[in-house]
């Protein structure tokens, strides 16, 4: 848990990651966040978005993704 917080917070715009794991949700605030960045810094690291999983990632854990407090 603490790798994913740690690999989201490099992101830029991201101030910070709150991850619930028994609702299996992460909720990132930041400015100017890019979700298409950050789906595919989670899928890199192995947590693919809800509903985008392929059939080799099946056998690992889903999140999903809740991006709060966008700036403009």
């Amino acid at each position: 848990m603490t790798s994913i917080k740690k690999g989201i917070l490099e992101l830029n715009g991201v101030s910070q990651v709150a991850i619930v794991l028994e609702d299996e949700k992460i909720t990132i605030e930041g400015d100017h966040l890019n979700r298409k960045a950050i789906t595919k810094k989670l899928d890199g690291m192995g947590y693919p978005e809800k509903g985008n999983n392929t059939l080799f990632k099946e056998a690992k854990s889903y999140v999903s993704c809740a991006i709060g407090k966008m700036g403009a």
